[in-house]
């Protein structure tokens, strides 16, 4: 990867992630998982919690489209979303289903993105 000005596999785990984490809750296509892992990849996350249904690396079709990032990007799974927010809020993540409901804040007006642990549900 040093021709593209990458960092390597373990230069990229030494390095200082940004707080948040991605829990991805029974997403069939494997495709947008192997997307979450290159986006996750691109801005540093610290990781992401794959829950129920939603497909694991490895997979040629998930390798397909993160593109190397199951190696760099840390992951966990759980058969439970509940079971993966209980885990996270006992370690201080804030949590944040997004969703589109009567309630929902929208993200141009959203204004937690600081230092705090956040966690994101997609699903």
């Amino acid at each position: 990867m040093s021709e593209l000005g990458r960092k390597s596999v373990e230069e990229f785990r030494q390095s200082q992630k940004f707080p948040l984490v991605v829990v991805l809750d029974n997403v069939r296509s494997m495709h947008n998982v192997g997307s979450v892992f290159r986006t996750a990849d691109a801005f540093l996350i610290s990781g992401i919690l794959l829950c129920g249904y939603t497909p694991r690396p490895p997979h040629r079709d998930i390798q397909k489209t993160a593109l190397g990032a199951t190696e760099t990007v840390d992951w966990d799974f759980f058969e439970s979303t509940l079971d993966a927010v209980d885990q996270l809020k006992s370690q201080g993540y804030r949590i944040f289903a997004v969703e589109q409901v009567e309630k929902s804040i929208p993200l141009q007006e959203f204004s937690s993105l600081n230092s705090e642990k956040m966690a994101v549900i997609f699903g």
